[in-house]
């Protein structure tokens, strides 16, 4: 192997290392916010998005932002969801999904006729110390908030309580909360099934 051919392998190699070390940092930071829906991974979210923000302008509820070079270099100019000030609404035709002509976002395949399964956004969970049914007043404020049938239930017909088999995570719920602080918490769901605080 002549010597010029040996420095392109190594050269190669070394340039696939770096992009392995640098999608696995990606994966790490993006623990700290939560992507539009139907994202594929992180690493191979921020090879394919181009920054174009069609997403953001087809989202007509302004649950998308973009996230700022305090996020990293790699990750800044690219969209976000604002689940703690926002719930997804999970439209139905999915037009933040739709428009990603990058395929940064993709829909799964689904046969003709049958709706897509919403994904799973994040974790929503219900703090018992400030969530009024729990500490004697009636509210309700939540209980029509919750597009998933059954993942919003009522524990006794009083008190709210998140089937997480259910929840999609969507923070309609918080959303929707009367309370200051909102006792609906929303944290970032990771593939391995942990959560970290959004």
């Amino acid at each position: 192997m002549k010597r010029r051919e040996v420095l392109k392998l190594g050269a190669r190699k070394a340039a696939e290392i770096a992009l392995e070390v640098a999608g696995q940092a990606a994966t790490l930071r993006a623990d700290a916010w939560i992507r539009p829906p139907f994202a594929i991974d992180e690493p191979q979210f921020l090879a394919h998005c181009t920054r174009c923000d069609k997403c953001l302008e087809a989202c007509s509820y302004d649950v998308l932002f973009k996230l700022s070079p305090d996020h990293g270099i790699a990750a800044a100019g690219t969209p976000a969801m604002n689940l703690l000030h926002r719930g997804c609404r999970m439209c139905q035709d999915w037009p933040c999904v739709s428009v990603c002509e990058p395929a940064a976002l993709v829909l799964p395949d689904a046969a003709e006729g049958t709706p897509v399964i919403s994904p799973k956004l994040a974790v929503a969970t219900i703090d018992s110390r400030s969530c009024l049914p729990y500490l004697g007043p009636e509210c309700g404020a939540c209980a029509d908030s919750c597009p998933i049938e059954g993942a919003l239930e009522w524990q006794g017909g009083l008190k709210p309580v998140v089937n997480q088999d259910l929840c999609t995570g969507c923070a309609l719920c918080r959303e929707a909360c009367i309370v200051d602080p909102k006792a609906v918490g929303i944290a970032v769901f990771i593939a391995d099934g942990t959560t970290t605080e959004a």
